[in-house]
């Protein structure tokens, strides 16, 4: 917060914690950007309703599809990948991004809808 009050460029303070899947879910029905970092076939095989496919490795070089006016959510298999995301966009300026804890995993086992 002493950051933000005060312009720090230390992106870390703007990186949120972990969400829930629950969490994560109500936060998407608010409008909240759902993306996926896994690789493509892994998200063809089942992903979370409304999530977005960016590869982690191709993260970088699309971050023009990343919305910066409102909640990143981030998602993988199990959440490793996504919070390495969690740190690229945060080094980039994403204010609100936030890592699913458990990832795609943690979704399916709470039953949360896929496609």
């Amino acid at each position: 917060m002493f950051g933000r009050l005060f312009g720090s460029n230390n992106s870390q303070e703007r990186v949120s914690t972990e969400v829930t899947v629950i969490e994560a879910r109500q936060l998407q029905q608010q409008g909240a950007q759902l993306i996926d970092v896994r690789e493509t076939a892994e998200f063809a095989s089942g992903h979370a309703v409304g999530a977005y496919n960016i590869p982690l490795g191709k993260l970088a070089g699309r971050l023009s599809e990343i919305r910066r006016d409102g909640t990143v959510l981030l998602i993988c298999q199990s959440g490793s990948r996504s919070r390495t995301a969690q740190g690229l966009l945060a080094r980039q300026n994403v204010s609100d991004v936030r890592n699913v804890k458990g990832g795609t995993s943690a979704w399916r086992a709470a039953k949360l809808p896929m496609e």
